[in-house]
């Protein structure tokens, strides 16, 4: 699959539908966890893997897990914390640098870009 480069107005036209897709992957998550905690660290890894035996008992919901985070992907958005909903936007400077624009659960627009190596703690405000 080729990257998908977004602008700043892109990737906020598309946050309605990554807020949806997070509801359900977070609303999974918590299902997961509450019912079965020992199993979120093994699912949290296969995420995109194709899953393990322990998955098994908690396949449904790791299946409507799955969906959420594959739809989120085929948008051509980074998901990089499904606990936190934090997703990053690949996006080009105007010099040609590659950045992510940065975005969090329940932040109202994206606001924030990283360097590509830099990860959330070194967000810095969109000018």
């Amino acid at each position: 699959m080729q990257a998908r480069f977004f602008t700043v107005a892109e990737a906020n036209a598309i946050l309605p539908r990554l807020v949806e897709l997070l509801e359900e992957a977070m609303q999974a998550r918590r299902t997961i966890v509450e019912a079965r905690p020992e199993l979120w660290p093994v699912l949290k890894k296969s995420i995109g893997n194709g899953g393990s035996k322990k998955a098994g008992e908690m396949l449904p919901e790791f299946r409507r897990l799955e969906a959420a985070v594959a739809e989120i992907q085929d948008l051509g958005v980074h998901l990089k914390d499904t606990d936190l909903g934090l997703v990053d936007f690949l996006h080009r400077l105007p010099d040609g640098k590659e950045v992510y624009l940065c975005w969090r659960y329940g932040e109202h627009e994206v606001a924030y870009w990283h360097e590509l190596h830099a990860g959330y703690a070194g967000r810095k405000r969109l000018n």
